[in-house]
């Protein structure tokens, strides 16, 4: 794989993500109250803005074109998932905490080397990804000094015992 010509500025970060919901009520419960994220502003029963920490909005929700819409077919060309980057082991293991409370399934739990991932689905079946970031120093690397991410399990329990309270 060869560089591009024009490579992209590195301080670039892909911002946020706008998702197509069936019922935004329900979709702002969801990412409120199971995520913890702020409704910024609403406009009126058709769009919500929601942030972590007070940003304009790091999540943008819209019935615009699927108010009252089923699932989009999960065998169909579109986001695979949007993921939610926590800054350390600790607050992720506190989402998985609030995930266990609220009885939000898991559809998944990885260790990729270069992070450590929860994946779940929201009420509109749209995929998510909650993960922390491993300090770029350990990172896995082949011989050749290439990254080598891989997919093992995640040890939940390990996880958990980092949130107040420890492993349940």
């Amino acid at each position: 794989m060869s560089d591009p010509p024009w490579p992209i500025n590195p301080g670039v970060v892909v911002g946020h993500v706008h998702l197509k919901v069936s019922d935004l009520e329900r979709a702002i419960s969801f990412y409120r109250d199971v995520l913890g994220l702020e409704v910024m502003q609403r406009m009126g029963d058709s769009a919500a803005f929601l942030s972590a920490g007070g940003y304009h909005h790091h999540l943008g929700l819209n019935t615009w074109e699927s108010r009252g819409a089923g699932p989009a077919p999960r065998r169909a060309a579109g986001l695979f998932h949007a993921a939610f980057l926590y800054p350390t082991r600790e607050a992720l293991a506190v989402a998985y905490r609030r995930l266990i409370e609220m009885g939000v399934p898991l559809d998944g739990a990885a260790d990729h080397g270069v992070s450590e991932a929860l994946y779940l689905r929201d009420p509109d079946d749209n995929g998510l990804e909650l993960y922390w970031d491993r300090p770029r120093e350990e990172w896995p690397l082949s011989d050749d000094g290439s990254l080598e991410m891989f997919t093992r399990a995640l040890d939940l329990e390990a996880l958990l015992s980092m949130a107040p309270g420890g492993a349940h």
